[in-house]
């Protein structure tokens, strides 16, 4: 392990949506909390961690976003002007200058977390597939066998938009499933237990005391499905119930996907032995988007 590749500095996130409430509630505790902050602190070892609520105005008003997601406004694109179009953008500049910048990244690691309406449990995506997420991937499992380990690298990592990526290194912890601006304790004590465990990992990682040879299941995105819509750009169809709440199990060609308002089926026919996930998520329910696909793979 090259030595500029140690973990010094890590920012962890939440409220980048503000009405996902176990990061929110989690990162408020580690603020204000000594009894929850110390459960995570000694595994840092000398790493300094900073805690930080986004998007203040979205939490107070329990909302996703004001005008338009804040995980999307972090490209290098929007990054460069110097006054937002809107809330969200001008808060993602503001965030690049006081914890970034994404261009030349003074935070080693940026843990972003968030929560999905979808059936995805405790689900670790990163955004690289290199040695140190490889090995961070395999600690995690190792440790937490019920999580999912997502990868989301179609893209190179700095062309990605997302917040966490302001970091040298950024993740996401996706939990779920939980209904927007409500907390539920099995996903906040997953949300708790994975960002310790990520924490830890980076610790050992440092010390060059990880080194775990077997591989892990994992799932690669590989792209997003839309709603049926007709001509006049509605949706034709929903969900099928034999679909719904099954994110990370196979679906094959002739599968029920969706059903129609009238009671007809539609199977999938697109590509075979997918992974459907984000399935029904809410956020996404008005952008028409049904569910996501992923490849099994291994890590």
């Amino acid at each position: 392990m090259a030595e500029d590749t140690a973990i010094k500095r890590i920012l962890i996130t939440a409220g980048t949506h503000g009405n996902e409430m176990s990061g929110i509630e989690y990162v408020k505790n580690l603020q204000t909390n000594e009894n929850i902050a110390s459960a995570l602190l000694p595994a840092a070892n000398g790493i300094d961690i900073e805690f930080v609520l986004v998007n203040e105005l979205a939490i107070k008003r329990r909302i996703r976003y004001v005008e338009e997601d804040l995980n999307r406004q972090f490209s290098l694109e929007k990054l460069s002007v110097l006054s937002g179009e809107n809330l969200e953008h001008q808060l993602a500049i503001e965030f690049n200058m006081a914890f970034g910048p994404k261009r030349k990244p003074t935070r080693d690691l940026v843990i972003d977390i968030h929560n999905t309406t979808s059936n995805m449990g405790a689900t670790l995506i990163i955004l690289q597939a290199d040695e140190f997420h490889q090995q961070m991937a395999r600690y995690v499992k190792q440790h937490m066998p019920e999580a999912i380990i997502l990868i989301e690298d179609q893209i190179p990592y700095q062309k990605h938009a997302y917040l966490c990526t302001v970091g040298k290194k950024g993740l996401m912890i996706e939990v779920g499933p939980q209904p927007q601006g409500v907390l539920r304790p099995a996903a906040y004590l997953q949300t708790e237990l994975m960002t310790q465990l990520i924490v830890s990992f980076c610790d050992l990682w440092n010390k060059k005391l990880v080194d775990i040879q077997q591989e892990v299941e994992a799932y690669r995105l590989s792209e997003e499905v839309s709603f049926p819509l007709n001509s006049n750009n509605c949706k034709q169809a929903m969900i099928h119930p034999a679909l719904q709440n099954k994110d990370f199990q196979l679906l094959k060609k002739g599968m029920p996907a969706f059903l129609t308002f009238e009671g007809e089926n539609i199977d999938w026919n697109g590509e075979d032995d997918v992974y459907p996930h984000f399935i029904g998520e809410a956020a996404y329910y008005h952008l028409d988007i049904a569910f996501a696909l992923a490849k099994r793979t291994s890590l």
